[in-house]
């Protein structure tokens, strides 16, 4: 398995403020994380969406790769600003600007500034399922359970 994939990467004019590349804050660090670019503060009240540019498109070295966008944990737990899809998805064959949907679950108005972290893209290999209708399937120790069937411990 390769340590890095070789990501293209386009900074997209749609702004008049200049976008910056993504970058791993730490050594450690799984996602690359994703600034606002933008020519004027947006500010996300309570219980409000935002659609955030990033002022880049990337290009995705093979069709089994996808990038996902997740919230940065201190936007979501200092100031409850949270990705209104859950987890964004940029297929391999999206050449689009990254934009990332927010949304505020917290008290207080958040305002996001041009060159603001917001998000954390991370690259994982995808699968195509082929699917094969059946009657059945075979049993397993969980069955049917959800939603809290295993317990709390």
């Amino acid at each position: 398995m390769k340590d890095t994939i070789q990501v293209k990467i386009k900074k997209v004019k749609k702004s008049n403020k200049e976008s910056k590349i993504p970058l791993y804050a730490t050594p450690g660090a799984a996602g690359a994380d994703l600034f606002a670019c933008l020519d004027k503060d947006v500010i996300v009240k309570p219980g409000e969406r935002a659609q955030v540019p990033t002022g880049v498109a990337i290009e995705l070295p093979g069709p089994n790769l996808v990038a996902l966008i997740f919230a940065r944990s201190g936007l979501a737990s200092k100031k409850g600003l949270a990705l209104s899809n859950g987890v964004g998805v940029v297929d391999s064959d999206f050449r689009g600007e990254i934009m990332v949907l927010m949304v505020n679950l917290g008290q207080e108005d958040v305002l996001i500034q041009n060159g603001d972290r917001i998000a954390q893209m991370l690259f994982f290999d995808s699968y195509k399922a082929s699917f094969t209708e059946v009657e059945g399937l075979e049993d397993s120790l969980r069955g049917e359970g959800g939603f809290g069937s295993t317990g709390p411990k």
